[in-house]
């Protein structure tokens, strides 16, 4: 059994609920950081519920993926609330109308885009009217976020500017930065420079204000990061010497994992490889500033793939599979401790421990269990992935052992608890009722009754399950194009009050409130 660890920021022994605010309801097509983000707290709060997980909040790509983010350290500016924009200011009433959409049921990424830049022409438009002390305000947090807020805001203009083509192939001036390049675009884009920058100001103080309302309500913002950056991503672009490219900037090296049970040819990630060596040269500094950025935004955060922290399937970049790749030593030890480190000068640990959760998922060897266990992280377990009849499966609720995990009853890219029941044949069905000890009638229900019996320090369940819904609800299926991340809530939130009120007294039963 692992030993018993301190308590990480305040989630020991709780519950939570996984929502992606994209899926919130509200005007515009898409949720916000506005209203209905702050009664969502709202509704945790009340009934004991400590803990929202949420998805990457950065910029999505073209599928509306949040982890292949064209900048790693930018939040989405979908997410901007336009109706606070107005009540504060920051927009012409007389041109807010314009920026209306006529929004589906599901979320459309083209129009959502389409929809932020036309809100970021308004705000640049309607700054010079703005007060000195909201300019000032404005130029002191550029300074505090130098790095990666120029950047990003380059790239992103950049994008459209060459219909976004990837950064590899823009005019070799602009793809290399020049100085003078870069200074001589800053000069003719000012307007649209200012754009960005004010979208990302304004994402910043909602999201902050949302932050505060989470720690009134003594909810835990919980996030997470991908391992990998995109390729063509303005992380790449402007640190390109700590990644695997070759001189034009394609890939040298890219990342996937090898064959296995699930894919004969392995899987190719198509995202560069860090080049380790130049990252320990500098102390880490671009990972810790990653980092840095993503503890500010939440209390606690989850490491994506994070096994590649011990070792990485390295493959070289013009391969069509993952079957010619090997496996490279990462120094994630190192990492790890430089992060501890910069964390306890600065006061960022509570009860010495990284507000870290590490997704160890899949086949994890007894080293990157030992890497996870020296920095004291807790692990994941999916309760989908328990049934295949082996006594000694991991996640199956008799075998989770120790405090030091957060146990799920399935995540975004799983099927919802409902879809999963209807695609189970008889055998595996007859293997969930034997360790519920009854027959299956509310299973997302019925998993997370088995979640919370588990001694698991946090226990998180999609909303979606919580509601019973089917895999119409499903956020995201691996490996497929289509309705990929773009549900969202149909209902208003006030109809959540029971299953929340249903969730927090059930939590409570097992010792688990705010």
């Amino acid at each position: 059994d692992r030993e018993p660890l301190p308590a990480a920021r305040g989630v020991s022994g709780r519950a939570g609920v996984l929502l992606h605010p994209t899926a919130l309801p509200g005007p515009g097509g898409c949720g916000s950081f506005g209203r209905h983000a702050h009664d969502w707290l709202s509704l945790l709060g009340r009934h004991g519920i400590g803990v929202w997980q949420l998805l990457p909040l950065a910029p999505p790509d073209g599928t509306g993926s949040p982890y292949s983010s064209p900048s790693g350290s930018a939040l989405n500016p979908w997410l901007l609330d336009r109706e606070r924009l107005l009540e504060q200011g920051f927009l012409d009433p007389a041109e807010a109308g314009l920026l209306d959409v006529e929004a589906g049921e599901r979320l459309d990424p083209a129009l959502q885009d389409r929809r932020s830049q036309a809100l970021g022409r308004a705000l640049a438009q309607h700054w010079p009217q703005q007060s000195r002390q909201r300019q000032r305000a404005l130029r002191r947090w550029c300074r505090r976020e130098r790095f990666w807020l120029r950047d990003h805001c380059r790239f992103m203009v950049l994008r459209r500017q060459q219909q976004a083509r990837p950064w590899w192939q823009w005019p070799e001036p602009l793809a290399q930065r020049w100085p003078g390049a870069l200074r001589r675009f800053d000069r003719e884009h000012r307007q649209e420079l200012l754009a960005e920058t004010l979208l990302q100001w304004l994402l910043q103080e909602e999201w902050q204000a949302l932050r505060r309302h989470a720690a009134q309500e003594g909810v835990s913002l919980f996030g997470d990061l991908p391992f990998y950056v995109a390729h063509d991503s303005a992380d790449v672009w402007s640190h390109p010497g700590l990644f695997s490219l070759a001189a034009d900037g394609g890939l040298e090296e890219q990342s996937g994992v090898p064959p296995d049970y699930f894919s004969a040819t392995g899987q190719l990630w198509g995202t560069p490889v860090y080049r380790w060596r130049r990252h320990l040269l500098t102390g880490f500094r671009w990972w810790l500033g990653r980092l840095q950025r993503q503890l500010e935004l939440f209390d606690l955060l989850r490491l994506d793939h994070f096994r590649a922290l011990e070792a990485y399937w390295s493959v070289p970049g013009d391969a069509d599979t993952a079957q010619g790749g090997r496996w490279r030593p990462s120094p994630g030890n190192l990492l790890l401790t430089a992060l501890w480190l910069r964390l306890a000068l600065r006061g960022g640990l509570r009860g010495g421990r990284l507000p870290l959760v590490a997704e160890d998922l899949g086949v994890i060897t007894p080293e990157v269990e030992a890497l996870r266990d020296r920095h004291h992280l807790p692990g994941m377990k999916i309760l989908q992935f328990a049934f295949d009849g082996n006594p000694d499966n991991p996640y199956l609720p008799a075998n989770i052992h120790g405090t030091p995990w957060v146990v799920y009853t399935g995540t975004h890219d799983n099927a919802t608890a409902l879809g999963w029941w209807h695609g189970l044949d008889w055998e595996v069905r007859q293997r969930v009722e034997g360790v519920l000890g009854s027959g299956v009638n509310a299973p997302g229900w019925q998993l997370l009754e088995l979640a919370l019996s588990t001694p698991a320090e946090l226990v998180v369940v999609p909303l979606q399950d919580l509601l019973e819904l089917d895999d119409g609800a499903r956020f995201n299926t691996p490996g497929t194009l289509g309705d990929n991340w773009t549900w969202r809530l149909g209902r208003p939130l006030e109809d959540l009050d029971g299953p929340l009120q249903g969730y927090g007294e059930l939590a409570a039963r097992h010792s688990r409130r705010a």
